[in-house]
């Protein structure tokens, strides 16, 4: 309800200046155009219901091949991919009017408004993710004159099941002279460079800048968003636009909590420790940077740091892992950027899972409830040891295997659903914490991080101890998909200085 209201007060505050901007205003007016749907439907649509497409490791799919003039007015889509960080691995590339270097080119989930890999529902004015981040809306209009090609690709080594995809537009007789063409820009730096601000666009060409999509993950601890933003317009040496501050510029303050709006918003946020990730978008719908030649978009990568002597500093250059879609409207043809990052050197870490807990449901050892390895999507191997535990005194132990010494941060998979308990967990005989597994609904396999860990080649005992239910929770069921170690790509040594790497 309260982001309804804050729906309603945007559209009132955009019709107050613009009568246009009401977005129910002209809807009852003759349209003069087709509507039109590209989309996954069935071929055989009046007897059959296979409405999606699969993608091979390493393979692309058309969802639109339009003929103009048109404009797209929503893309939608959903996904089966046997990677769990399928959104970062997955590539949306959008060409306008024949084209060779696409207008679009992003990782899908960052191009929707969550970063990392990760699904996560939020709502804002061109964007909506919901069904628990797994349900994609994009509502940016986009024109085009002769035709739009859209390309969905998997840069994954794992299969995409399935791609349901609409994609909404409309056939026009033309489209207006001053329509320009839309754009979106991913770029990421792991880790950010030191002596220099993080870019979020170099644009060339007429046109107004209308978003930012900004994703960090946190090498160290502390905040990392004391950066200014800075824009320079049209070649300028000093910068038109000067910001005040990270938050400030996605429009919050004193830091960052997770929320959504229209025009602004923190959908992910974990905090300021070291693994944590986060996504903000900041939407420049009442207020485009206007360019007539050219833009160059940057933002300070600084924040708060501890050194190793002790002594603290809240504002010096910090070398986490960031990455960004800048979106803008401009004319053709664009400036030619970097190529896009192969989809596994997106993902700011590298999971390695050593054992597919499954595996383990005719061998574990256990109290007397049934044990089953049951079918879940999104799980490693597509299912979960599910143990159907009757009551607090229920337990459940299997042995992994590590082939040869690994170090990391070391996890456990877990689901969540209503009818889940408590579980004291155990490392080879070492009490590792209690994870709840209740949620309200049935939640895709949870990571649970333990600490970092060396485990030596050779077998190792994973071990849950029932120690009852949360008050809301209808049972004590236990479910687990996976044993690994969650690492960095970048892992500065603790003992570095950043004082010492921005003089170099």
């Amino acid at each position: 309800m309260r982001l309804q209201l804050l729906l309603l007060v945007s559209f009132a505050m955009l019709a107050a200046q613009d009568t246009t901007a009401n977005p129910l205003a002209g809807i009852e007016r003759t349209k003069n155009f087709e509507s039109m749907r590209a989309s996954s439907s069935a071929a055989d649509w009046k007897n059959g219901n296979g409405d999606a497409r699969g993608i091979a490791p390493g393979g692309s799919l058309v969802i639109a091949e339009l003929e103009g003039p048109g404009m797209i007015t929503h893309i939608w889509n959903t996904v089966m991919h046997e990677d769990k960080y399928y959104p970062r691995l997955l590539t949306i590339r959008i060409y306008w009017d024949g084209e060779t270097n696409p207008s679009v080119e992003s990782p899908l989930g960052d191009f929707f408004g969550i970063g990392h890999g990760v699904d996560q529902a939020f709502t804002s004015l061109p964007l909506r993710v919901s069904a628990d981040g797994r349900a994609r809306n994009c509502y940016w209009p986009m024109p085009f004159r002769k035709s739009a090609r859209i390309v969905i690709s998997n840069e994954s080594d794992k299969r995409c099941n399935a791609f349901y995809y609409y994609v909404d537009w409309q056939k026009h007789t033309s489209i207006p002279d001053d329509a320009l063409y839309f754009h979106a820009m991913y770029r990421q730096e792991f880790p950010c460079v030191m002596g220099r601000n993080y870019l979020l666009a170099d644009i060339e060409g007429r046109g107004h800048y209308v978003g930012t999509i900004q994703s960090v993950f946190h090498v160290s601890d502390g905040w990392y968003g004391e950066g200014d933003d800075f824009f320079f317009i049209d070649g300028a040496s000093e910068p038109q636009l000067r910001g005040t501050g990270t938050e400030d510029y996605f429009c919050d303050a004193w830091g960052f909590r997770e929320q959504s709006g229209p025009f602004y918003g923190t959908p992910l946020w974990e905090g300021g420790r070291t693994g944590s990730r986060g996504t903000a978008y900041r939407f420049h719908i009442p207020d485009p940077v206007v360019f007539t030649k050219s833009l160059r978009a940057e933002i300070e990568h600084k924040g708060a740091q501890t050194f190793p002597d002790g002594t603290k500093t809240y504002f010096i250059e910090r070398d986490d892992l960031m990455s960004s879609v800048a979106l803008w409207y401009q004319t053709e043809p664009h400036k030619q950027w970097t190529a896009l990052p192969l989809g596994p050197d997106r993902l700011p870490f590298r999971e390695n899972v050593v054992y597919a807990a499954w595996k383990a449901a005719e061998t574990a050892q256990h109290s007397e409830a049934q044990v089953q390895a049951q079918p879940i999507a999104a799980a490693t191997g597509g299912k979960q040891l599910f143990f159907l535990a009757r009551d607090e005194k229920a337990w459940i132990e299997f042995p992994f295997t590590v082939l040869k010494e690994v170090s990391g941060e070391f996890f456990i998979r877990l689901t969540h659903s209503y009818d889940y308990g408590l579980w004291r967990i155990k490392l080879d005989g070492q009490d590792l914490g209690i994870a709840d597994g209740f949620d309200p609904k049935l939640l895709p396999p949870v990571l649970h991080k333990f600490g970092n860990r060396t485990l030596t080649a050779g077998k190792h005992t994973v071990r849950f101890e029932c120690t009852g239910r949360s008050p809301a929770s209808k049972g004590y069921y236990l479910g687990v998909d996976c044993v690994g170690f969650y690492i960095p790509v970048y892992s500065r040594a603790a003992d570095v200085d950043l004082r010492t790497l921005q003089k170099k």
